[in-house]
């Protein structure tokens, strides 16, 4: 068994190394060198099983490897998810929500309804103050006057559109 094992060591060698890259490789950002390396060493632990032992061999060594890198590959992905590696310092844990006080666009629904006037010309778009606060705003296509009475009849994310009142 062990002058198998020493007769195969180059596939052997070769085929962890490409696994462990590829492992690797499935932490970082891109596809980069560990990647290409990873698939390189695959790839040269088939080609000499090839050259040793023909096709079927090849063959075996081919699925093995992928069998392998995908169960070595799930295995450390759920270890990030719930195992000790979900515990290092390089898994980042902070989530960007609303209550850390992370929003891509203010929440304007609360402005719905309320009258205010143009401060500046709307054609479509421009400021208009709403009890103290400017805003910008849109019409749904009318040019309104500076001066002129509005109401916010939709408010869409940081989208704001507003109707002349007479």
């Amino acid at each position: 068994m062990l002058d198998v094992l020493v007769a195969n060591l180059p596939i052997v060698i070769s085929l962890l190394t490409g696994i462990v890259l590829l492992v690797v490789e499935a932490f970082m950002p891109g596809f980069g060198i560990a990647g290409f390396s990873g698939i390189g060493f695959e790839i040269a632990a088939v080609v000499i099983a090839f050259m040793q032992h023909g096709a079927g061999t090849a063959l075996c060594v081919l699925l093995i490897g992928l069998a392998m890198a995908a169960v070595a590959i799930s295995m450390s992905l759920r270890s990030i998810a719930r195992g000790k590696l979900s515990e290092s310092p390089l898994i980042l844990r902070d989530t960007e929500d609303d209550e850390s006080g992370y929003r891509s666009s203010e929440d304007t629904g609360v402005f719905l309804g309320r009258e205010g006037v143009a401060t500046t010309i709307l054609r479509p778009t421009g400021m208009a103050e709403f009890d103290g606060v400017k805003l910008n705003v849109m019409t749904d296509g009318e040019f309104v006057q500076p001066g002129a009475r509005v109401k916010i009849i939709r408010a869409e994310g940081s989208r704001i559109v507003v109707q002349m009142i007479s």
